[in-house]
């Protein structure tokens, strides 16, 4: 048995199998993106920066990529940990006929993040939550962004931190690897406008934020 990249590649994998992708993938089809999703497109489009290429961070099975494709993006990057989730963004590539616009990368992206170039929008959609050094990730988003930086994360809410908490509790009794993590909203914000960011548009759910920067 091959061994993974890395250890976030492995517990990507455990988490995001074959079966819950291809869940994830049926719903998609049925009703379409998720309400961040949806928020950081409106976003996007809202600050003008709806043009060019994407870097989408964290891709899943591809639904922001395919609707920033829609929406005027003229090419993609799609990189994802889990292989589950860039075979399932292969298959509806080219079920859509996206697949000569997108480039998928099966990585840690913070590990391939030298080899790949910028891009005018950079996305992380649900994907900061997943990742256990949000300094990291960012740092090497906001390497790449050369227009717009887009992302949702976790609000900072007990009721979120509770929830966070029971997932994280029933993975560990069932020896998933997997965590997700609440990191503070302030030091992300600090960091984005450190690197020459921003905010421009802010939508939220009960549990979600969706945020949009532009560099200054």
């Amino acid at each position: 048995m091959l061994s993974c990249c890395s250890s976030f590649e492995c517990a990507a994998d455990q988490q995001f199998n074959q079966h819950k992708v291809a869940q994830e993938l049926k719903r998609y089809r049925q009703k379409g993106p998720g309400p961040t999703t949806r928020m950081l497109v409106e976003g996007i489009a809202q600050s003008g920066a709806l043009s060019g290429s994407v870097l989408d961070v964290g891709s899943g099975i591809g639904a922001l990529t395919f609707a920033l494709l829609e929406r005027g993006a003229t090419s993609a990057i799609a990189v994802d940990a889990s292989t589950a989730y860039v075979g399932a963004a292969r298959e509806e590539a080219v079920r859509r006929g996206r697949a000569e616009a997108i480039q998928f990368l099966q990585a840690d992206f913070v590990d391939a993040a030298s080899q790949l170039p910028s891009a005018a929008v950079v996305t992380l959609d649900r994907v900061v939550c997943c990742y256990p050094s949000y300094e990291q990730l960012l740092g090497a988003a906001l390497g790449h962004a050369e227009r717009c930086l887009a992302l949702s994360y976790p609000r900072d809410a007990w009721y979120v931190r509770l929830g966070m908490a029971i997932e994280n509790g029933l993975r560990w009794l069932t020896r998933n690897d997997f965590r997700t993590f609440l990191h503070p909203v302030t030091s992300i914000e600090e960091t984005i406008s450190r690197a020459g960011f921003r905010l421009v548009s802010r939508r939220e759910t009960w549990v979600w934020s969706a945020d949009v920067y532009a560099r200054q």
